[in-house]
């Protein structure tokens, strides 16, 4: 695995949602590092590719929820070392009782599969129908990482462009939120 500056040159074998990435991120001149790898289906599977986008980056978990009628939808950005409590995320937000949403809302809204989910899918939540929620704690690092929709690449870009550039181009309003 190695670091590599921008979108891959050979596109080939690439599915459309990870190329959308790539354009996205083209387009607001955001500066990215990407590092291609095996499907990282969980956080222990993500430890060798953490390694390589190096100590400076937030790497996190991202939680896709809803509550329990499953009309209200949330992407959580939280630290991957960080227990997730859904009290004490439901009391901040003020849900009634939050749960991971079945994969098909997760298609629907977001164009992602389970173990992609990345705030980049909220590029295909036209309608918005996704609340983003991040941790204060992913906002202590330098840069960020994330899957750009597909678990075989990993990316990195400055946590500043995230919040200033990124996240507004994606038009969803974030709300902080401070989890123990």
């Amino acid at each position: 695995m190695k670091l590599q500056d921008g979108r891959p040159t050979d596109l080939t074998g690439r599915l459309p949602k990870e190329i959308r990435v790539y354009d996205f991120l083209d387009t607001l001149n955001i500066s990215y590092q990407r590092v291609d790898h095996e499907a990282a289906m969980t956080m222990e599977a993500c430890e060798e590719i953490d390694q390589v986008l190096g100590d400076n980056t937030s790497i996190c978990k991202n939680l896709f929820l809803c509550n329990r009628q499953a009309t209200d939808f949330y992407l959580l950005l939280i630290p991957g070392n960080k227990p997730f409590k859904t009290k004490e995320l439901s009391a901040q937000i003020g849900s009634s009782r939050l749960s991971f949403a079945k994969p098909e809302f997760m298609e629907q809204y977001l164009d992602i599969t389970p173990g992609s989910v990345s705030v980049m899918g909220l590029m295909n939540d036209i309608e918005h129908k996704v609340q983003l929620l991040i941790d204060e704690d992913i906002l202590k690092k330098e840069y960020f990482g994330c899957h750009p929709c597909v678990n075989t690449s990993s990316l990195k870009f400055k946590t500043t462009d995230l919040i200033e550039r990124i996240i507004p181009a994606l038009e969803h309003t974030p709300q902080i939120v401070t989890l123990g």
